[in-house]
């Protein structure tokens, strides 16, 4: 008789790390050490038994094929992809001659969100870094800081969470949210819309929240600011400023209201495209609707070469309207916004970094480094350079200056395909321990697994490291436990352990919570009030109020503007650009670039047929999607695919000072990713690429 096969059942999360939503997942392990299948997690408070199609394809990453297994050096030149198979002890020691040799300035540390995975990987790379005196940058630059770099200027850095949104907002207005990056704040919005709320979306195309919505408004591209100053046109205009709120709580509202006389709704209108009756409506209807809710993007909406103005400039319409610091109003659910509570304890050691040449947080500024010659090891984890950046065809030209390339990770892609010199594998969630925090819960995640082959944790390896270059103080706990307990520490007077966690089923309440920030009426700001007119924008450079700057739309040889965003099937470079799962390889096969008719038939381009990108910098195919749903003159692709970013400029956004200037939290270094581009079509019209 054959015995039945028996399996456990593990709690952990998501490993896709798509914040502000980090997903609850049960994982089934045979006895034998294999996942079986994965599914959500019921009593999961954040995603209540959700798992969008990139929790699912989970499944398909710990026993992949196509896994790194054991350290590889590069056996050939640069861009040749063969390698050779060494010991962890051939590896660290080429890596530690190399720092070694060189002056520990020369030495970078760039890692991304497949690093963190198990959310507490992030304190120690920058605490390496930092007491290694290197240079080590954090890698918001290529995500959310810009948008949240121009909201902190006006002092708006917490948001209301989406269990508030569900129970009290009357008025949700989705400011270039598409929900792929949050998915499990749709739930919520849903039960807002049952509960008689009115949505309204505004973006550069028709997204998957647009079936979410009463109504979608389609604006150019790098106009919100300007939307936003009308809106506040109107606010002010038409008496509906909350002039109790702005009297205790703002500085620099006579200044601002003086400011806002020339951005009419007509005014508006030709930079946005949008009618100035349609403003109107919308400015009178946000004003009037208490409480109502702004969910401003996370990323995408920024990522332009202003990308600051738009969250400064929206971030004073709750402001003008007293909606900060009530229940169902204020600012929703982003990416990376900070919760209202008690957070993780500051381990990173950036009060103990000695004097040096640092390089800060800014794409244009590191990447110059590399121009120069000015790097001689850099270290990457979890992360692509050559899909993350932008202009990534001079970054990777530029990278042959650099003597070592170290990468860490669970996947090959093009960074390790094309530059990387030593390949250390890493361990994915399921084989090490560690806690997620959403604004709302802390989360343990139990190790499950056994590494694969020779795959080891970052921390491991950090830790080795450290030693080997007599990092004094690196890891000062006896334990990882132990350092998470640390990590824990500032959470119910420090009763709140790993063990602790383990008692409660792994799932614990932020302590001192508050699901709507700035009851107190106390803002992020020098002067503890929302700033209208900021001093501290002045001494970084920038205009004290808020400002708006038109696009270049002067390119008669690049007419089409592209932008770039994200989808359900994808986050960031996570497993080669998700090419490495066969579920979402399988989900989308190819890029899609979205292409309005007005624009494709003039080309001869029709619907799926191959179609280049292309401008001075570089070229990208994809294949076309011929839709109404995005405005004439307009073209957009999912961002991360290889070779995307070649089109794009690398521009600065602010200067390294204004960068660093204004929250050691949000570095405001990213570069513009946005670009001019003419499409040609490559297969004749009709023809598919499939």
């Amino acid at each position: 008789m054959i015995s039945p096969m028996t399996s456990r059942t593990v709690r952990t999360m998501c490993p896709m790390n798509c914040h502000p939503t980090f997903c609850g997942m049960l994982v089934e392990v045979s006895e034998e050490g294999r996942v079986l299948g994965v599914k959500g997690d019921p009593e999961n408070p954040d995603s209540r038994g959700f798992l969008c199609i990139r929790g699912r394809a989970a499944v398909e990453i710990p026993h992949n094929g196509r896994r790194l297994v054991q350290p590889l050096v590069r056996d050939g030149r640069r861009g040749e992809d063969r390698w050779r198979a060494v010991s962890w002890g051939e590896a660290i020691d080429r890596i530690v001659r190399a720092i070694e040799a060189t002056n520990r300035e020369r030495v970078g540390f760039w890692f991304g969100h497949g690093a963190h995975v198990t959310g507490i990987n992030r304190p120690l790379i920058m605490r390496f870094g930092h007491l290694g005196g290197m240079q080590v940058w954090n890698p918001a630059i290529v995500c959310w800081a810009m948008g949240a770099y121009g909201l902190g200027i006006t002092g708006v850095i917490e948001s209301n969470t989406k269990e508030d949104m569900a129970a009290h907002s009357r008025f949700v207005l989705l400011w270039g949210a598409n929900l792929a990056s949050q998915p499990t704040t749709a739930p919520h919005l849903m039960e807002a819309r049952r509960r008689g709320a009115r949505v309204v979306l505004i973006d550069v195309r028709r997204t998957e929240a647009a079936r979410h919505a009463d109504e979608t408004w389609l604006i150019r591209p790098g106009t919100d600011a300007a939307l936003a100053l009308a809106m506040a046109h109107v606010i002010v205009a038409e008496g509906f400023v909350d002039h109790d709120f702005v009297a205790r709580h703002t500085i620099g509202s006579e200044a601002y209201t003086e400011h806002l006389k020339p951005f009419t709704p007509e005014w508006a209108e030709g930079e946005t495209g949008l009618a100035a009756a349609d403003i109107r409506r919308l400015a009178r209807e946000y004003a009037t609707s208490r409480p109502a809710m702004i969910v401003v993007g996370g990323a995408s909406m920024y990522k332009h070469r202003h990308g600051w103005e738009p969250g400064r400039a929206i971030a004073t319409l709750p402001a003008l309207t007293g909606q900060l610091g009530i229940a169902g109003g204020g600012l929703g659910p982003r990416h990376r916004s900070f919760p209202t509570g008690d957070h993780l304890a500051d381990l990173t050691a950036a009060n103990r970094r000695p004097p040096g040449g640092w390089v800060p947080s800014h794409m244009s500024s590191i990447a110059r480094l590399i121009k120069e010659g000015g790097l001689d090891v850099l270290l990457t984890a979890g992360t692509d350079m050559l899909s993350s950046f932008s202009d990534t065809a001079a970054v990777e030209r530029d990278l042959e200056r650099v003597g070592l390339i170290v990468a860490y990770d669970v996947f090959a892609n093009d960074t390790i395909r094309r530059v990387a010199d030593v390949v250390l594998p890493g361990t994915v969630w399921l084989e090490d321990i560690g806690i997620k925090e959403t604004a709302t819960h802390f989360y343990l995640m139990e190790r499950a697994l056994e590494p694969m082959g020779e795959a080891r944790p970052l921390i491991s390896v950090l830790r080795e490291l450290a030693v080997r270059l007599a990092i004094e103080d690196f890891f000062p706990w006896p334990s990882v436990e132990a350092y998470m307990d640390a990590l824990l520490a500032p959470q119910r007077n420090g009763t709140l352990t790993v063990a602790k966690l383990r008692e409660l089923g792994g799932i614990a309440e932020r302590s001192r919570l508050d699901h709507v920030p700035y009851r107190e009426g106390r803002f992020a700001t020098p002067s503890g009030k929302i700033e209208f007119d900021s001093e501290r924008a002045v001494a970084l450079g920038l205009p004290g109020l808020p400002s708006y700057t038109r696009p270049t739309r002067d390119g008669a040889a690049l007419p089409l503007e592209f932008r770039q965003g994200r989808v359900l099937t994808a986050f960031h470079s996570f497993y080669d650009n998700g090419r490495a799962l066969p579920a979402l390889e399988r989900a989308e096969p190819h890029a899609e670039l979205w292409i309005h008719p007005d624009d494709a038939a003039p080309r001869g381009i029709a619907a799926g047929g191959r179609v280049e990108l292309w401008n001075e910098r570089g070229r990208f195919e994809a294949v076309a999607h011929v839709t109404a749903d995005i405005l004439p003159g307009v073209v957009w692709a999912r961002d991360g695919w290889p070779g995307l970013n070649t089109l794009t400029s690398g521009e600065a956004c602010l200067t390294p000072a204004a960068s660093d200037g204004l929250d050691p939290r949000i570095p405001g270094g990213q570069s513009a990713y946005d670009a001019r581009v003419e499409v040609r079509a490559l297969s004749p019209s009709g023809a598919s690429a499939r």
